[in-house]
């Protein structure tokens, strides 16, 4: 796991060597301070020697000054290598999520997947930080200060055999009961995030049915877990910090009274004492660093493990084997014997026994039931999830053939929730075709009849969306979209409902445009509305994850039930 993790210091690794290297240099000189200090007062000032004490301080002052110098650079050298190490464990987990599939999400959830590339990350940053900085200060430290103690008196350095097997045992058991429940509040976190995720994204539902007490209510609670979640660990994590306070005051007190003896004995001088407390300090000082170390790196074992996770999650859909130059001949369909399920645990199939083939240039339109599998049955075309049995092939070809980005690039799909990003109309445009000219922008717009509506803005094309496309109607969020995705030029286009928040008479304008403008290009229109699929060359009628029917409109009217009843009742209720 450190491995993997420690291959992401990538550039940054210089600073990581210099970052210890300049600590050392100041542990010298915080260790060589006492010593000099006893000098100071064993030989100058006890022998009145004020030269041999003031050069001795000089010496004293240049060796603060240059140890100040180190632990800057140190703090500097550490900050950068924290800091690009973050940065590039983020991108990495941001590719690795963008390469997921559809399924892989929903594995972790959205809040969760949020909460490891910003929290998780922060914490493994934070503990990086603190071991370059540390790991190798506090044991050089310890080492150095221990060797000078002992060089001092070797009998009164034996209080240090005490108070070293009682710190160590007591941080094991801090870190092994603190460990486990750090994982269970970062659990809380996703939970949280979901919520405020949720709130914000639905908050026009939010506010319309009048529900901002209850969310904040709901809210407050999981704030309320995240605390108390937080409370239990930390609980037992700041005990370090006492127990770290009570050994130190309790080495210092058996010094000074056995040092005390010594020096009243004539056995130990008194700047020889002043130095060995100096080194208790500094010994004790470094237990507790130590300690530190153990503590974050135990706080953040947990988010470690969350984000090797997502880094050794293999994508459910992968095109390592494919071939690289294979694009789609055309925009010929075929289903043989497909099935699909979402859960690989679930009782009964989504898709089950799919058998059609639609060819290509075909408007193919899709009607049925809520539930009864109509989106479902149109991703697969595009890869976004694989059949979990059967065939589905594009121009002739299995998908899995096919690079992912070759075959999407031939597949537009317009999903049945529309998504625009932050930014102006005319950069949304381009995610269908980045190179795309001011002229085929406005021939997708006007094919999508939203060119006149965005000529109505004072800024046009270049009128700001907002996040998600905030200040347009949800039928000119529609239209937009389909813009999009016509600036492909795909081979086959998939409409899932995407027309359902415009009017009739701009659903029929919109059909009437790819009909004539798209004749080489495979439309499949999925829709509610009868009218929308009645000029289509071929329906398919679906229920419950089965084919009923896939016919012409004509041949529906006559012969199948489910289309009958579903016209018959959408013209019962225009009549009314």
């Amino acid at each position: 796991m450190l491995k993997k993790l420690l291959s992401h210091v990538g550039e940054y690794k210089i600073f990581v060597f210099l970052t210890p290297l300049v600590m050392i240099g100041e542990v010298l000189m915080e260790v060589a301070i006492p010593f000099v200090m006893a000098k100071i007062v064993d030989d100058g000032i006890k022998m009145g020697d004020n030269a041999y004490t003031i050069q001795m301080g000089v010496i004293m002052i240049g060796m603060a000054l240059f140890s100040l110098l180190c632990g800057t650079l140190g703090g500097m050298f550490a900050s950068r290598a924290a800091m690009g190490f973050s940065k590039n464990l983020r991108r990495a987990l941001f590719g690795k999520v963008q390469d997921f599939s559809f399924a892989n999400v929903d594995k972790f959830s959205t809040a969760s997947l949020v909460t490891r590339l910003t929290t998780d990350v922060t914490n493994v940053q934070n503990t990086f930080m603190m071991i370059i900085r540390t790991a190798v200060r506090s044991p050089f430290m310890l080492i150095s200060a221990l060797i000078m103690a002992i060089n001092i008196n070797k009998e009164l350095a034996m209080v240090f055999l005490v108070a070293i097997p009682v710190l160590g045992i007591g941080i094991t058991l801090i870190v092994s009961k603190a460990y486990p429940l750090f994982g269970k509040m970062l659990e809380k976190y996703d939970a949280l995030n979901r919520i405020v995720q949720e709130n914000l994204i639905g908050i026009r539902v939010v506010k319309a049915f009048v529900r901002e007490k209850f969310e904040g209510e709901k809210f407050v609670a999981s704030a309320d877990d995240v605390r108390s979640a937080q409370l239990r660990a930390e609980k037992i994590v700041i005990l370090n910090q006492p127990l770290m306070q009570i050994t130190m005051y309790c080495c210092i007190v058996a010094v000074l009274y056995f040092g005390g003896n010594m020096v009243i004995g004539g056995n130990m001088l008194i700047g020889q004492l002043s130095s060995f407390i100096s080194y208790i300090s500094q010994i004790l000082m470094s237990l507790m660093m130590l300690s530190m170390i153990f503590v974050m790196t135990t706080i953040s074992m947990a988010s470690m493990k969350r984000i090797v996770e997502v880094l050794d999650e293999l994508p459910d859909i992968r095109d390592d084997e494919a071939d690289p130059a294979l694009l789609p001949a055309d925009g010929s369909i075929e289903f043989e014997n497909v099935s699909f399920s979402y859960s690989k645990d679930a009782e009964r199939p989504t898709l089950s026994g799919i058998d059609i083939k639609i060819r290509s240039g075909e408007t193919i339109g899709i009607i049925g039931g809520t539930g009864s599998a109509k989106s479902s049955l149109v991703q697969l075309i595009p890869r976004l999830y694989d059949s979990t049995e059967g065939v589905v092939k594009v121009g002739g070809r299995d998908v899995r053939d096919y690079k992912l980005d070759n075959l999407r690039n031939d597949v537009a799909m317009v999903l049945q929730k529309n998504v625009l990003f932050s930014g102006t109309i005319r950069d949304n445009l381009r995610w269908g075709n980045e190179n795309a000219t001011d002229e085929e922008i406005i021939e997708a717009c006007k094919q999508a009849q939203a060119h006149d509506f965005v000529m109505s803005f004072p800024d046009g094309y270049d009128t700001d969306l907002g996040q998600g496309g905030v200040n347009v109607s949800g039928g000119q969020k529609q239209r937009l979209c389909i813009a999009r995705a016509l600036l492909k030029k795909p081979k086959i286009i998939i409409l899932d409902d995407s027309t359902s928040a415009v009017d009739t008479a701009t659903d029929s304008k919109i059909r009437h445009a790819f009909r004539t403008e798209l004749k080489n290009t495979t439309a499949i229109i999925i829709a509610q509305r009868i009218s929308s699929v009645a000029d289509a060359d071929r329906v398919i009628v679906m229920d419950d994850g089965r084919v009923d029917a896939f016919d012409t409109p004509d041949n529906l009217m006559k012969f199948n039930k489910i289309y009958r009843e579903v016209y018959t009742s959408q013209q019962k209720g225009a009549e009314e």
